[in-house]
């Protein structure tokens, strides 16, 4: 057994050199790794054009930024500074004289546009609901401001001067019943003196989209619907509120709400997620624990909720 591990481990002078020379090789290949990291010289990056180039670009950022800002700034107040003021009555006003009086091309067509759509300015106050009017230019206006008895709130009836004078042109609808909001459709709604079919189509899509009225005040929501025109219908319609359709807080989804004008989408998918996250409300009084809804919005929906 001597003799045959012998002849096996015996190796020749030519083998022998050949073997020596791989294990060189291998521990070569890996000594090289280490031996490069070592030898070999860290590459400098100089950075200093880099962030000069990013300083500039900042500072023309700004400076753009800086510019827009001051000619929008100019514009605005360069129109409201130039403005001459003059006493003037709101209704009918030509769009020459708001131009006096310091408004902009975009304003002139809001008020235009709301005049278009049977719009009056009953009250000094009734201008300052035009979204387009700033709270400081309103304030600027109003000491100039003078409504006509015409438009005046003890005046508005059907039976002043403006409406005599017109009454072939514009005949007075009759006296009608007590009409409820609620259950009423265009047709009957027309009936009440004051409500024409633009009206009413917009207090019954407004009416769809809330689930019903709960409460009279609430047609002030609806667009074009002014103090004045409140006024004057409200004796004249009732509130069901056993009609309202309600919804089940406990089991609504998204879809079910997304068209109700008193939530927003954010406060609409807190209201789900919170379901899920804690469970079915009990009450009014877990809605008040999401955060997102305040006093005011739990007030105005708590007569459409269900549990």
């Amino acid at each position: 057994m001597k003799t045959s591990l012998k002849a096996y481990f015996d190796f020749s002078k030519k083998e022998f050199n050949g073997i020596l020379i791989l294990c060189v090789l291998i521990i070569a290949i890996l000594i090289f790794p280490f031996a490069y990291r070592i030898l070999k010289k860290k590459e400098i990056y100089n950075f200093t054009q880099f962030q000069h180039e990013i300083a500039e670009f900042k500072a023309s950022a700004l400076s753009e930024r800086a510019y827009s800002y001051k000619d929008i700034k100019d514009e605005i107040e360069d129109k409201e500074i130039k403005a001459s003021y003059f006493n003037f009555d709101p209704n009918g006003l030509p769009a020459e004289e708001w131009k006096k009086l310091g408004f902009s091309e975009l304003q002139i067509k809001v008020i235009k546009n709301y005049e278009s759509k049977g719009g009056k300015f009953y009250t000094k106050d009734d201008l300052k609901k035009i979204y387009s009017i700033t709270a400081s230019q309103f304030a600027r206006l109003e000491p100039y401001i003078t409504i006509s008895s015409t438009y005046s709130k003890e005046d508005k009836s059907y039976n002043n001067d403006k409406f005599k004078n017109t009454s072939e042109k514009y005949p007075k609808k009759p006296p009608t019943a007590i009409v409820e909001l609620n259950d009423a459709d265009s047709a009957k709604m027309e009936t009440i003196r004051g409500i024409g079919p633009a009206f009413a189509s917009r207090i019954i899509k407004y009416r769809n989209r809330l689930g019903g009225f709960y409460d009279k005040k609430q047609l002030r929501e609806v667009f074009g619907l002014d103090s004045a025109k409140y006024e004057q219908i409200k004796d004249l319609i009732r509130i069901d509120a056993s009609s309202i359709k309600k919804i089940n807080v406990n089991t609504v989804t998204f879809d079910d709400i997304k068209k109700h004008p008193y939530l927003s989408y954010k406060q609409m998918n807190a209201i789900i997620q919170y379901r899920k996250q804690h469970g079915e409300y009990k009450s009014v009084d877990d809605l008040k624990k999401v955060v997102i809804l305040n006093a005011e919005i739990i007030r105005k929906i708590e007569p459409y909720i269900s549990y």
